[in-house]
């Protein structure tokens, strides 16, 4: 399984054969690597409905044909503007051909905003699960801290988890350190920071407060093998 950042909250996996794309903020995104008109994936992954989350979805959707995976709300917007989408809610979990995929709480908002300037309901924001190739891989999306996390390390025992530390909109670096210490994983990821100046944070101050030491710093475009 092949791992890689590329700013925001933008992780690509590589597993099965099949390319997976979370969060595909890219056009307005100034720290990513990714150029939207070149992204092919085969599965776009949402984890709630802001607008630097969805991002370019509905371009790469539509030129891939890739299958958008999303809460139900936000996969029923989404397949009115042509794309492909499997609608799914917290608590649920689906079998795709490159692994399993399950949906978690997240403590958020997640309302989108149209091209003409209309905000629209998106639904619950969440986490995401993905199960592949023997690895759980957990991306938080954009949380506060719960205390429920606990509980899914309980039931799932976590290799990587991408967690949100730009503080303002998520967690902040002290809370996704106690995150990282609820959820036990193998490598924390820090991901949502320095896009905007609100969510300006230093990651190597998160690397530091992690009890674990299992902290991993991803510029955009590092990748490694899971």
């Amino acid at each position: 399984m092949k791992i890689s950042f590329h700013g925001h909250s933008v992780v690509k996996i590589i597993t099965g054969g099949k390319t997976l794309l979370i969060d595909p903020f890219i056009t307005g995104n100034n720290l990513t690597d990714l150029d939207a008109s070149s992204e092919r994936p085969n599965y776009i992954i949402l984890t709630h409905a802001h607008n630097d989350h969805v991002g370019d979805t509905v371009k790469i959707a539509r030129e891939s044909d890739a299958l958008v995976i999303a809460n139900a709300d936000l996969a029923t917007y989404l397949s009115m503007q042509g794309v492909r989408t499997h609608g799914m809610n917290i608590g649920g979990a689906f079998q795709f051909d490159f692994g399993k995929v399950k949906f978690t709480q997240a403590f958020h908002g997640s309302g989108y905003v149209t091209d003409d300037n209309k905000i629209i309901y998106g639904g619950m924001p969440a986490g995401v699960l993905i199960f592949a190739e023997g690895k759980t891989v957990y991306h938080a999306g954009d949380t506060g801290l719960f205390s429920d996390m606990k509980l899914i390390a309980q039931r799932h025992p976590i290799d990587l988890a991408f967690l949100p530390i730009g503080d303002n909109f998520t967690m902040g670096p002290e809370d996704a350190a106690l995150a990282a210490e609820f959820l036990e994983a193998k490598t924390v990821v820090p991901i949502h920071y320095n896009t905007f100046p609100p969510i300006k944070q230093n990651p190597e101050t998160f690397l530091s407060m992690l009890k674990g030491k299992n902290g991993r710093l991803m510029n955009p475009g590092d990748h490694f093998e899971l």
